[in-house]
């Protein structure tokens, strides 16, 4: 009898498990569906880093605009362009340039293009907590790698249930490094530069260009 009652609620947590599992990908599934209705995204954020046994704790803002694949990030002093080929890291305080091709098997960082559709492979997903931010319901979702050696122990989604954009996202790394990324600005469809993508090698004529590859 006991051997009954331990199977019968090992299936109904499994049960439970998996309809939680499909609650999250159908709102995961909303949230890149709705994205992929825009031609562009221009978004302000906040982005801190936090490690209380190694006493670190940064917080600055910044900024990217994302077309399709290409993206301009600029965080850190540091801006960052993909134009779909290759990834320019400018560093104006070192007056250097990094120019690299990118190959996406080796990728395994969230890029800003990548941050609404990052988790569709690699990981596996929950509902977790849902929070009231201001007046704004804001419903996570917990995603961990299948990969049992990667580097991030875990992420939460933070997702704005009206508007099904990403509110924040949280991610946890073995070494307990907390990178946390919340939008402060999300706008869309705006009218971009036509050279926003493009690199200009002339106008870093004092700038040491390292090529990567």
């Amino acid at each position: 009898m006991k051997n009954l009652i331990f199977i019968a609620l090992a299936i109904f947590t499994i049960s439970l498990q998996a309809q939680n599992s499909k609650k999250a990908e159908a709102l995961l599934n909303e949230v890149s569906s709705k994205v992929k209705t825009y031609d562009n995204m221009v978004i302000d954020f906040k982005y801190s880093l936090q490690n209380n046994a190694a006493n670190v704790n940064q917080e600055t803002r910044g900024d990217v605009s994302i077309k399709g694949e290409k993206y301009l990030l600029n965080l850190m002093g540091t801006t960052q362009m993909f134009d779909g080929k290759k990834v320019y890291t400018i560093i104006p305080e070192d007056e250097e340039i990094n120019i690299s091709t990118y190959v996406e098997e080796e990728e395994n960082n969230i890029t800003p293009s990548k941050m609404f559709s990052f988790y569709e492979e690699g990981y596996n997903y929950e509902m977790d907590v849902a929070k009231n931010v201001n007046g704004r319901n804001i419903q996570y979702v917990k995603l961990t790698p299948k990969d049992s050696n990667a580097e991030v122990k875990n992420i939460l989604l933070g997702i704005d249930s009206q508007t099904k954009h990403i509110y924040n996202l949280i991610q946890t790394q073995d070494n307990d490094t907390k990178i946390t990324i919340t939008v402060k600005s999300f706008k869309t469809d705006q009218e971009l530069a036509k050279n926003l993508f493009t690199f200009e090698e002339a106008r870093y004529e004092n700038f040491y260009i390292n090529r990567l590859d």
